[in-house]
């Protein structure tokens, strides 16, 4: 088995959720993790900010950089992968985590909400891969793993959340496109999607839509993104995982250990047929 000890990775959204356990994971190997993330001050609805994330990762034993960064601006991309190399000497792997949701229908989504998940989901993957990029050129063992769904073109998969569907695949088309462009020199580009709704605060605000019963943790995201990233990049590139599926092939096959209730009946996530 491979290790992430040494590895540093940069990943979006990592102040709380599946950005976070992703992060918990690899700091058990000794990882390096930048916490490219917004939140500063505590939220009176989301727990966690950069700095609640970086004194769990140590805990955990990783090293961690806490760089507040809004994704949908490119100079504050730049900015943290600036001071990730100065810290750490470079960026081995990039975890397109964070991401904007809003299950609404067209009339129901006003175009602020529609260009924030655009621009979060599509376009925050688009340049924060633009960035790393250059450094994970250079890296041993290069991955990107983006936190996104197959490219299932059917209609029931649009009809109620047209522009939410619109910025997930944009993120996955990201992932389409840059898994053939680097793929001769070595860099791996993959998805991976869970088969259930993981519960998270942002799903917790999603209200009534989603009981906690139903769901699993966001471990098992977690477990499997680690699964994918210690696989050597030249034999593992345009994947669409799915993270049960991962952890199978890993020889993991306890699934109850995940599940928030063991005896709920488990959501499937969206995305997935």
């Amino acid at each position: 088995m491979g290790s992430l000890q040494g590895k540093t990775i940069f990943i979006t959204g990592a102040t709380r959720g599946i950005g976070l356990a992703i992060a918990l994971r690899a700091a058990q190997d000794g990882a390096n993790i930048v916490i490219a993330a917004k939140t500063i001050q505590p939220h009176p609805k989301l727990p966690g900010t950069i700095f609640t994330a970086a004194a769990e990762i140590e805990a955990a034993g990783g090293k961690a950089l806490p760089v507040q960064t809004d994704i949908r601006d490119e100079a504050q991309i730049a900015e943290a992968v600036r001071q990730a190399v100065d810290l750490f000497g470079g960026i081995d792997i990039l975890v397109n985590n964070a991401s904007a949701i809003s299950l609404t229908g067209t009339l129901e989504t006003p175009m602020k909400r529609y260009d924030l998940m655009n621009q979060v989901n599509a376009r925050g993957t688009f340049a924060s891969s633009q960035a790393c990029l250059p450094h994970l050129l250079k890296a041993e063992n290069p991955h990107i793993l983006t936190l996104s769904p197959p490219l299932l073109m059917k209609p029931h998969w649009f009809k109620n959340h047209t522009a939410y569907t619109i910025a997930k695949y944009g993120m996955s088309m990201c992932v389409l496109g840059m898994s053939e462009e680097f793929r001769k020199q070595g860099v791996a580009v993959n998805a991976l999607w869970p088969r259930t709704v993981i519960y998270t605060a942002a799903v917790a605000m999603l209200g009534d839509m989603v009981k906690p019963e139903n769901c699993r943790k966001p471990a098992i995201v977690a477990d499997a993104a680690y699964a994918i990233l210690i696989r050597k990049s030249r034999e593992c590139t345009g994947n669409f995982f799915i993270d049960d599926e991962v952890l199978t092939e890993a020889g993991i096959t306890d699934f109850a250990q995940y599940a928030v209730n063991p005896k709920g009946k488990l959501y499937q996530d969206l995305f997935l047929d």
